[in-house]
């Protein structure tokens, strides 16, 4: 993994901060340690490492780098079409360089027999720079290939695990989705929101795998959730603290639409969303958060827990109206 560590000389160069933090996945922890020691010895100023997680320009952290006292706050590894946030926040590209040839050139060769005329290519922040190359692959064994331009945030066939304007730029004429990368979490919302075959390509182990039926046991899971929380009188919305999601206004009416259907509605505000933290709260039926849709999709809880679109599907539900293409929008916020 390659940061782009001179776009961060140039930026210390021109504004001279006195300190700044730095942030990041996870996953690129290390990386941003040793980007922290060269600016130290570089600039001979403190560069803090925030080491919480990071999920993306959702959850930059700006409360840290404020308590902190920094001046500049580099996100690292989340590139999007935006290279800053305000005055504070710079948006630092962190690239994978690992070679996909192979593993396109196996999957191209084998999908010929299911006769896809169309693909799109897909992939996340780190494999952007790959894409041209994956398409002129497919393209030599005969595939028409499109790459979906992006929206909002979003670069041309980039997708986050909540939205994916690029997925549906030609989605009538798409037989399949090709995904760049080893990470199901973007893959399986492709599938989910798509209803597409779609593929995801592992470069490290060089295989390719088809991901709907792990997408169809999420979505079941998703779904019953909801069906959980039919009886539900009394509903906690938790409104999500962290920078990009705040959705007060998005709660409050979801409070209203809940409260007109008989429904007694707590407001409550989280930080972090854990299971453990939701337990502190007596009297719940079932959550709505309007957080990260995502934490309802993916992560356990002892109580029904519904994000957005799954709660607005609970109140047509309650409506007795028919629920149709739950998640097969551009954008599950």
């Amino acid at each position: 993994m390659l940061i782009d560590e001179n776009r961060i000389w140039e930026i210390i160069n021109a504004r001279r901060p006195r300190s700044v933090a730095l942030n990041g996945p996870v996953g690129l922890i290390a990386k941003i340690q040793d980007t922290a020691n060269n600016i130290a010895e570089k600039f001979g100023i403190p560069a803090y490492i925030i080491g919480d997680d990071c999920w993306g320009s959702c959850d930059l952290n700006t409360y840290a780098a404020d308590m902190l006292g920094v001046d500049i706050l580099f996100n690292i590894g989340h590139t999007i079409s935006r290279a800053a946030f305000g005055e504070k926040v710079v948006m630092i590209n962190a690239y994978d360089d690992i070679c996909f040839e192979r593993v396109a050139r196996k999957c191209a060769l084998s999908l010929q027999k299911e006769q896809y005329k169309t693909l799109s290519l897909l992939t996340d922040s780190q494999h952007l720079k790959q894409l041209h190359n994956v398409k002129n692959i497919f393209e030599e064994y005969g595939y028409k290939v499109i790459i979906g331009k992006g929206k909002g945030q979003l670069n041309d066939g980039q997708v986050f695990g909540c939205e994916f304007y690029p997925a549906f730029a030609a989605h009538d004429i798409v037989d399949a989705h090709i995904f760049l990368g080893q990470s199901r979490f973007h893959t399986i919302s492709v599938a989910m929101s798509t209803e597409k075959p779609t593929y995801m390509l592992d470069p490290y182990f060089e295989e390719y795998i088809q991901i709907n039926n792990e997408a169809e046991v999420v979505k079941k899971k998703a779904i019953l959730s909801i069906y959980n929380a039919l009886d539900a009188r009394r509903i906690g919305i938790i409104i999500g603290l962290k920078d990009g999601q705040f959705a007060k206004i998005e709660a409050l009416n979801l409070k209203k639409l809940f409260e007109d259907l008989g429904r007694s509605v707590q407001l409550i505000a989280m930080t972090n969303l854990t299971n453990d933290g939701t337990q502190n709260f007596k009297g719940i039926d079932a959550f709505v958060e309007v957080a990260c849709p995502r934490i309802a999709i993916d992560d356990h809880f002892d109580k029904p827990m519904l994000s957005a679109p799954q709660a607005f599907a609970l109140i047509k539900l309650i409506k007795n109206e028919p629920v149709e293409d739950l998640f097969r929008i551009h954008h599950w916020l």
